[in-house]
């Protein structure tokens, strides 16, 4: 017996060596791999900060010099007459504010028969989201040519309302996908509550569900007001532009994003400034209200 076990040692101790020296190859094996892709995530995101930085550099740089008071009170005027901003500052917020006014209740009504209609037709849910899918994937050029064929050709003028059209296009979409997303983070539980305690269906969603979800809806709103601030191809085909105060949506109507595309490539100094300070007033107002948006991402979390 003892010759056998001697025996079985013997053959086994090299086997467990040969095991003990693959699992350590194993394990450096493993520790380079994460080791590299660890480097290489490190230089991902430090290039994109190094980009992100760099713009944000050009654009101070260049645009805090217009950063004055006559900026924002005068018009735009003809190259070397000290123009400013003020009515290109004003139409954007109008057109904005009217394309958020008009595409955030469509997107919301969208959104809440997407998440809480779900078993009445199926085939008809689907082509919806699909459709809803598409547009928020379309290149916004195309919708303002759409605009222009059907508001601005039969009309035969550039208008305001136009614009804030066209940029309720681009704003459903985002607001129909935050919408459903959101609500169907809400639990069953709740729902099931408020209709066990006899609560209607309608009065369900409004004041149950909708309020669970408040938080993202409105996240979701101001993402899509984000990213209709400084779109331009739309706007060059519906409200076209205006050098002088206008504020009748009936009307061509100045925009920061159309005044940047005409003066940055100008041949005047002035005008050159001017189209790096509307940049930049741009990018900081984006900016303001992706960091509300991450902050409120935050609270839900919490």
């Amino acid at each position: 017996m003892a010759g056998r076990d001697n025996v079985t040692q013997a053959t086994t101790a090299p086997c467990a060596s040969a095991r003990w020296q693959g699992n350590g190859l194993s394990d450096m094996r493993r520790r380079m791999v994460d080791r590299v892709a660890t480097g290489l995530c490190w230089a991902a995101t430090v290039l994109v900060l190094l980009m992100l930085f760099s713009i944000l550099f050009v654009l101070v740089r260049n645009g805090v010099g217009g950063l004055r008071w006559i900026t924002f009170v005068h018009v735009t005027l003809p190259p070397g007459q000290g123009g400013g901003l003020a009515n290109a500052i004003v139409g954007s917020l109008i057109q904005t504010g009217l394309a958020v006014l008009i595409g955030a209740p469509v997107g919301l009504l969208v959104g809440i028969y997407l998440a809480e209609f779900t078993a009445t037709d199926n085939r008809f849910i689907n082509m919806v989201r699909f459709i809803s899918d598409l547009l928020l994937s379309a290149p916004s050029i195309l919708v303002g040519l759409f605009i222009y064929m059907i508001v601005v050709v039969p009309t035969g003028h550039f208008s305001g309302l136009a614009g804030a059209l066209a940029l309720s296009m681009l704003v459903v979409p985002v607001v129909v996908r935050t919408t459903e997303d959101m609500l169907r983070l809400v639990p069953l539980s709740m729902r099931e509550a408020a209709i066990a305690l006899g609560a209607p269906r309608w009065r369900v969603i409004l004041f149950v569900c909708l309020r669970a979800a408040r938080d993202g809806v409105a996240t979701g709103i101001l993402l899509a007001l984000a990213r209709v601030s400084g779109e331009t191809a739309p706007l060059l085909f519906t409200s076209l532009g205006n050098m002088n105060w206008s504020v009748s949506p009936a009307a061509p109507m100045a925009s920061l994003p159309v005044t940047i595309y005409q003066y940055a490539g100008a041949a005047y100094e002035d005008w050159t400034a001017l189209a790096w300070t509307g940049a930049l007033l741009i990018t900081a107002g984006i900016l303001m209200i992706n960091i509300t948006v991450r902050l409120g991402l935050g609270r839900n979390r919490k």
